[in-house]
């Protein structure tokens, strides 16, 4: 031990050695030794390019991590004591120190400001990164609405007398990423090597009939991402298509057979006529109750034109509401989420004609639509299939549901209404 201080004096990196395991620092060693080969240094440092295919990060996030890792030497050489106190920061540090290194790496030019340009950077960056960049090129694959929307959700302040341009404090930065869990775990995982787990990266995959044309539908890779932020790793593997209402018609029956098929959590789409896209994560299957129930698993989320998510804040157990052929005014038959009867965070009526959306504070949500009264132009439900369960859940949720789907749009052909769908 001697020798090893006597190499290494530098405090930072001897304090981030002791975070870690000796397996760990061997395993970290033998990554640098790879790396370092890679750059043909004889071993000695790696170069950005290295470091960045391995982590799967380009462009100005991952020149502006290079330089955070190296200490903003500006040397373009990561020795393995940089690499040691990186990691250890990321994986072994605290809440602070982690929040405080995200919070710099969204500063890309390093000048203590993070402005809307740099955030701008910094979501195309992690969308290319997730989505594989053909799908996240702006103005094509990827609509400008969904790169505004999650800018949308970030409070700016005004710059002093003179300096008109608006920037995002360090604490107003640490609530954006609590309403966008999605990002703060891929800012999170940068010095995650793709493919290893890097939660931040997870977008589920998309399961639905053929015959439905994606374009119509309500769900996108983007915004699959933004909703997984929110939940477990085994939820956010695979998600089943239950019910659409352009396919199966504006029916709370239709809905309640097709949902019940899942018997399991559930997402709930709506985009209204005004253009507004928002909705609920369904913990538990959407059943006939009375009264509320679910649990602290479920939260509200809204899409654009801002993308946040809304979890449970204890006020109340008010989470899910689900009722259907009663005739007290006093239950109203319908879906909901949060609030209070008559007041919900959101409610779609049995009818699926019409919806409200207010304040509540069962998820400390806002209202999601432009106004609490809406009226849905499409509805999506999509069973959420969890890893671990997939072989006893997936089976009866892609044939029977998908075969439904066929047979409603066979129904819509004869109908001669297919085509107003497509």
């Amino acid at each position: 031990m001697g020798n090893f201080q006597a190499r290494h004096s530098d405090p930072e990196f001897l304090s981030a050695c002791r975070k870690f395991s000796p397996d760990e620092l061997k395993n970290l060693k033998s990554l640098f030794v790879s790396l370092a080969s890679q750059s043909r240094s004889h071993g000695q440092f790696i170069i950005a390019s290295v470091l960045q295919a391995y982590y799967g990060i380009h462009g100005a996030l991952g020149a502006r991590m290079f330089d955070l890792v190296t200490r903003l030497r500006k040397d373009q050489m990561l020795t393995y004591e940089d690499l040691i106190i990186a990691k250890g920061i990321y994986e072994k540090g605290c809440r602070d120190e982690i929040e405080n290194f995200m919070y710099q790496l969204v500063d890309l030019t390093g000048d203590g400001v993070v402005d809307r340009s740099e955030l701008e950077a910094v979501i195309i960056s992690a969308l290319e990164t997730v989505l594989g960049p053909k799908d996240a090129i702006v103005g094509f694959d990827l609509p400008e609405d969904s790169v505004q929307a999650f800018i949308n959700s970030v409070k700016f302040t005004q710059g002093s007398e003179g300096d008109c341009n608006p920037h995002v404090s360090f604490e107003d930065f640490k609530r954006w990423c609590t309403q966008i869990p999605s990002i703060k775990k891929f800012l999170a995982g940068l010095l995650t090597p793709l493919g290893s787990g890097n939660q931040g990266c997870q977008v589920p995959q998309l399961v639905h009939s053929e015959n439905i044309n994606p374009s119509l539908l309500i769900m996108r890779k983007e915004y699959a991402w933004h909703i997984a932020g929110a939940l477990q790793h085994q939820e956010a593997h695979e998600w089943v298509l239950l019910y659409h209402s352009s396919f199966n018609g504006l029916s709370f029956n239709t809905f309640m057979g097709n949902s019940a098929v899942g018997r399991g959590p559930s997402i709930l789409l709506v985009k209204d006529k005004d253009g507004y896209i928002y909705g609920g994560f369904a913990s538990q299957p959407w059943e006939r109750h009375s009264d509320f129930y679910g649990d602290m698993k479920s939260f509200l989320f809204t899409l654009s034109p801002r993308a946040a998510i809304y979890r449970p804040t204890g006020a109340n157990s008010n989470m899910q509401w689900c009722a259907t052929s009663f005739t007290s005014t006093n239950i109203p038959n319908g879906l909901g989420f949060g609030g209070q009867v008559n007041h919900f965070g959101l409610f779609l009526s049995g009818a699926f004609d019409q919806g409200q959306s207010f304040k509540c504070v069962t998820y400390d949500s806002p209202c999601l639509s432009k106004n609490a009264n809406f009226y849905p132009e499409t509805i999506e439900c999509w069973g959420v299939v969890v890893e671990g369960n997939e072989q006893e859940t997936a089976s009866v949720m892609k044939g029977t549901v998908l075969n439904r789907f066929k047979e409603d749009h066979n129904m819509l052909k004869m109908m001669g209404m297919a085509n107003a769908s497509e």
